[in-house]
């Protein structure tokens, strides 16, 4: 999910946690050592490895994100006299466990026993914590040097505490498990807690660091998420669950069609409505208008019963919008027609249009992908109290310094007279992003002049959100007369997330082109990449994932049919198209300018087609690819690289009386060095769930320029009765040398596509269009 465009762009997601059965994380080798089981108690400060060996720091686009990375172990970290060592969490927890993780790394640089750590979740204040924009598979990506880092400082203080307490030189200071030792004498960290942190922090050239085999807890998947007790006994604080003296409830009426607004309303039977205290008008916000509340009617009231009956009983007539004729199926065949016609060109590499005149046979396929809607667990909701001057809110948001700018200026305020609470997000996926409900609680409470709770319901969350964008991708290739691919072209038509930030111009930015359309790693000797114009008619949001998902549709079915009009073996020609292994040379290879690798610097993180092909060779070896399959059932096939990470997913699909079951799926993932493989399996975990819901069923549709479904009932997402019953988790092995890239989104993308390769194995029929239901004709 991409975020802060005014900033740095980058982008976002979550991921929830099924009860899927789940198989053990395997760790698989790419001929490097195998990590190291097990580690000291204690050891000498002297031995740890210099940085020179252990740690050679990178470059990560964490450092040109809005306020870049902080390092100040006194801003995150505090050591109580009583041993407790509080860690302060700066990215926000929706299911990923970047709550958990980076103080993971931090304790165990430090030396910390995760038994006596306690987390505390950072207000947004990007100028203390540096950047919390919780998205784009980012959180370890861009912090796991800094937690590293802080985690060696504290070390080396409460080394240089012990040695001057002790008289000893700091070399014969022993560094164990929440104690530090020289000799006969040794000291607990609580013991040491009061001297430790007065001591001057060391700069980065004068610390020593863990070798790998030293760590306890970092690349060994043994630290479950921290809040899990919390959560699974009802005791975790989210959203809904804030509630302060004096609190109002609000429910609000807002326009069907985006930037509609009420010509007239009668309130009289809302304020009937028992238990309603008051009426308010919200302004109503036009596109673009980034993060703003679309406005409309709210209605206060004592409790949220109230307030959602109040609401409902209000009379509204709503005036036209510029967006009132929008209709998702028109639009859809206007997609169609674009796609078909020549786009702006954004990568060219050789002459295609010669290429394709000299073709034996030119073969191409459309592929479309509805609006989606987030729906995460939790609708998004915010409590708000603002007075003297001063905002105070709690709300499950991702980027909370953003929310924190964004109601400063809703308010009218200076930023620091606001404070931003995070709770635990049940969700997000991209949607609590964008700060919108959280504006809407402050305005509200600014004006009754008391603390205000904004609730959205299941449908509000379905009919007024931030969409994934619609596409229609058109892919096309020449083949010679052996059947080889001597062009590649692919028009891409999706109406822009620029829309919701600037006047839309109709077509993608950068950032969208970067996700598996520009930088797609086919090795043909002539490849145009285009973007037909599509205008946005509502609001348009990153989502996990973001563009990667109708681009690996499309891409991996369009490989999957080539394969059969060929009459060759899907991975084969899967494997043939991403071709050599070799490292793309975006400037050689023609790709744009402005070529985004994810907010990265490409050196650091290239395109490499042999880590591709290597987690698409496991993925299928590990299903069994190749092996017969019982009639009705069928396996396909995906691979793609999103967020500086490869992934692939092999999936089985079962025909039983016409419904699609997905018995198992495969996914293999090269994500760099596994930090936290118990978080990676369950992000995995997530993303097959999800990306048979995508696949199947999340479709959002327009008509006359509202969205039609409503809540679960229209906008199915895949329940207990049919779901991937089990999910292999292959995690390719690296050690630290290997930069850590991202968890959250990448596994989403070869989901649907896979899903889609088993069914028309299994049936013979094709689906090229998202959502393609969970039922099909045999």
């Amino acid at each position: 999910m991409l975020h802060h465009l005014d900033k740095a762009i980058g982008n976002a997601s979550a991921a929830d946690n099924s009860s899927t059965e789940v198989s053990n994380v395997i760790l698989e080798k790419l001929s490097r050592r195998g990590f190291m089981q097990g580690t000291s108690a204690a050891f000498a400060l002297g031995a740890f490895t210099a940085p020179a060996e252990a740690f050679i720091r990178y470059p990560t686009g964490g450092e040109t994100m809005a306020q870049g990375l902080k390092y100040d172990p006194l801003i995150f970290v505090q050591l109580g006299t009583d041993g407790i060592v509080t860690i302060i969490a700066h990215r926000s927890e929706m299911g990923t466990g970047a709550r958990t993780s980076l103080p993971m790394v931090l304790a165990d640089e430090m030396g910390a026993d995760w038994k006596q750590v306690k987390l505390v979740q950072a207000e947004g204040d990007e100028h203390k914590y540096g950047n919390q924009d919780t998205d784009g598979s980012r959180s370890m990506r861009h912090h796991i040097q800094s937690m590293r880092q802080m985690g060696a400082s504290v070390r080396h203080m409460l080394v240089a505490a012990a040695a001057k307490q002790w008289g000893v030189d700091p070399s014969k200071v022993k560094v164990g498990v929440h104690t530090v030792s020289s000799g006969n004498k040794k000291a607990s960290f609580g013991e040491l807690a009061k001297t430790a942190m007065t001591q001057t922090v060391p700069k980065f050239e004068d610390l020593t660091f863990k070798k790998e085999s030293e760590f306890r807890y970092i690349g060994k998947g043994n630290v479950g998420i921290y809040d899990l007790h919390d959560i699974t006994t009802g005791k975790a604080v989210y959203g809904a669950d804030v509630v302060i003296p004096g609190m109002k409830y609000a429910a609000i009426a807002r326009p069907a069609v985006v930037g509609a607004s009420p010509k007239k309303y009668d309130d009289s039977a809302a304020r009937a409505v028992a238990g309603v205290e008051s009426v308010w008008g919200l302004p109503i916000s036009i596109m673009p208008a980034k993060f703003a509340p679309l406005g409309g009617i709210a209605v206060i009231a004592s409790n949220t019963d109230a307030a959602i009956k109040g609401r409902d009983a209000l009379k509204i007539e709503w005036g036209d919008s510029p967006h009132s004729k929008y209709d998702s199926e028109a639009f859809k065949a206007e997609m169609y027609k674009t796609a078909k016609e020549p786009g702006k060109v954004l990568r060219s590499e050789g002459d295609y249009e010669k290429a394709a005149k000299a073709a034996d046979k030119v073969f191409s396929r459309s592929y479309y992908q509805a609006h989606m809607a987030h729906a995460s667990m939790e609708p998004p909701v915010a409590v708000a109290n603002v007075k003297d001057g001063k905002a105070e809110i709690w709300a499950p948001v991702q980027s909370p310094y953003g929310a924190r700018q964004d109601i400063a200026k809703a308010l009218n305020m200076d930023e620091a007279n606001v404070r931003v609470n995070v709770t635990l997000l049940g969700g997000a996926f991209g949607r609590k992003s964008k700060c919108d409900f959280a504006i809407e609680a402050a305005l509200l409470s600014q004006k009754i002049g008391a603390p205000v709770k904004v609730q959205w319901t299941r449908e509000d969350d379905v009919r007024h959100s931030f969409y994934h964008t619609t596409s229609v991708e058109r892919i096309e290739v020449a083949l010679d007369k052996k059947g080889a691919v001597t062009g590649w072209r692919h028009n891409s038509v999706a109406p822009s997330i620029l829309s919701t930030f600037a006047p839309d111009s109709g077509h993608q930015f950068f950032i969208e082109s970067g996700m598996g359309h520009v930088d797609i790693p086919v090795e043909a000797p002539n490849m145009i990449v285009e973007n037909g114009k599509a205008l946005a008619h509502t609001r348009i949001g990153w989502f996990r994932s973001v563009s990667n998902i109708p681009r690996a549709f499309a891409a991996q079915s369009f490989m999957a049919e080539l394969a059969h009009e060929l009459g060759r073996d899907e991975k084969e020609v899967m494997l043939e198209l991403i071709g050599s292994d070799r490292t793309l040379k975006p400037t050689a290879q023609g790709f744009p300018k402005d070529f985004w690798d994810y907010g990265e610097v490409y050196k650091e993180y290239p395109i490499d087609t042999g880590r591709l092909k290597n987690v698409l060779n496991l993925a299928a070896d590990k299903a069994g690819w190749g092996k017969k399959l019982p009639a009705g059932q069928g396996m396909g096939l995906a691979a793609h690289r999103s967020f500086v990470t490869y992934t692939a997913a092999a999936a089985r699909v079962e025909i039983v009386k016409g419904q699609i079951r997905v018995p198992e799926i495969h996914v293999a993932i090269d994500c760099g060095f596994a930090a936290n493989p118990e978080r990676i399996r369950s992000q995995i975990e997530g993303a097959c769930v999800q990306g048979m819901t995508l696949a199947m069923h999340s479709g959002i549709s327009f008509k006359d320029g509202a969205v039609v479904e409503s809540n679960f009932h229209d906008y199915k997402v895949v329940r207990a009765d049919n779901y991937p019953e089990k999910v292999h988790v292959h995690i390719v092995e690296h050690p630290f040398s290997v930069h850590a890239a991202g968890a959250g989104e990448p596994g989403l993308p070869p989901i649907a596509p896979a899903i889609a390769n088993a069914i028309f194995n299994a049936t013979g029929k094709r689906l090229r269009e998202m959502p393609f239901g969970d039922t099909i004709d045999t």
